[in-house]
């Protein structure tokens, strides 16, 4: 069919009648509901509401096609592979070995430092300004030993699949990220005088408070997960140089990402969702700035 065939005017017989817009040698008196074309008996498919013709039909089809082919929160569906935790668990194994092994004169480079007087005789590290701003991302993917990164790698490992497969790939990728920097963020905030922090536990903290979203929302029961956020607190407050502050800012941060994330409304999904990222980055500037402002540097 030509793309303008449906603005001519259908002929009409002697009788008055329409012709079928598929077959003009067929007289009708059905038109489709949706298009208003005149359809004959062959063309015409019933519909809860009078009948369609095929086109009308075909882009329902279409659409449908389209709507299914994406998960509950806008991820496209059939992703598999979890290639994103895969890919930070990577990167994450890789800076370990570079700045345990291979160069450990990186590690001073990349972590969460931050020195103000009487603790040091300048501002040092983040506290020094927004040259230095880098270490809130960097910190993310340094560890102090075997144990350390084995326990946050497993943890991901069990966190991070489900959440990128519902959320998909670019979705997972800002939660992670806002998750790390508000964590490092806070931990500035509340000691940025006196602060050294590494580590990917503030980014699977806020996985921990997504996940728990999810639950809510998919009706799943929430007692396991929260007898696993109790023992991950419990051993947040009670075992010496562990960073509570980046935990509790990436678990907060995930949990509020997760809300917007999956509480968006189907209409304006992608917007809610970006706005939700983009709020939280506004978020983590906003807390550094405050964290500054109040060491007078």
């Amino acid at each position: 069919m030509l793309p303008d065939e449906s603005a001519r005017p259908h002929p009409e017989a002697a009788s008055g009648l329409s012709r079928c817009y598929r077959h003009p040698e067929q007289e009708t008196g059905i038109s489709c509901t949706r298009c208003g074309r005149p359809i004959c008996p062959q063309c015409m498919v019933s519909a809860s509401v009078g009948f369609h013709c095929p086109e009308c039909v075909q882009g329902t089809r279409q659409q449908a096609q389209r709507t299914a082919a994406r998960t509950r929160f806008g991820g496209p569906a059939g992703q598999q592979g979890a290639l994103v935790t895969r890919s930070l668990i990577g990167i994450n194994l890789a800076v370990f070995l570079l700045t345990q092994y291979l160069s450990p004169q990186l590690k001073e480079t990349l972590s969460l430092h931050s020195l103000v007087p009487p603790y040091w005789y300048e501002p040092y590290g983040v506290a020094a300004g927004p040259g230095q701003w880098y270490r809130l991302v960097t910190a993310a993917f340094v560890h102090t030993g075997v144990l350390h990164v084995g326990m946050n790698m497993v943890s991901l490992w069990v966190l991070g699949p489900g959440l990128e497969q519902v959320l998909g790939r670019l979705r997972f990728v800002g939660l992670y990220a806002v998750s790390g920097l508000a964590g490092n963020a806070f931990a500035y905030l509340v000691s940025g005088g006196d602060l050294y922090s590494v580590g990917a536990s503030g980014a699977i903290f806020g996985l921990l408070g997504a996940t728990a979203v999810l639950f809510r929302v998919s009706r799943t029961p929430l007692g396991p997960l929260m007898a696993m956020l109790v023992f991950n607190l419990v051993i947040t407050f009670s075992v010496p140089y562990i960073d509570w502050r980046a935990h509790v800012g990436g678990l907060v941060a995930g949990a509020v990402t997760g809300v917007g994330l999956m509480y968006a409304p189907r209409a304006h999904r992608n917007l809610v969702q970006g706005l939700t990222v983009a709020g939280m980055l506004a978020v983590v500037v906003v807390l550094v700035l405050v964290g500054t402002a109040r060491l007078g540097v």
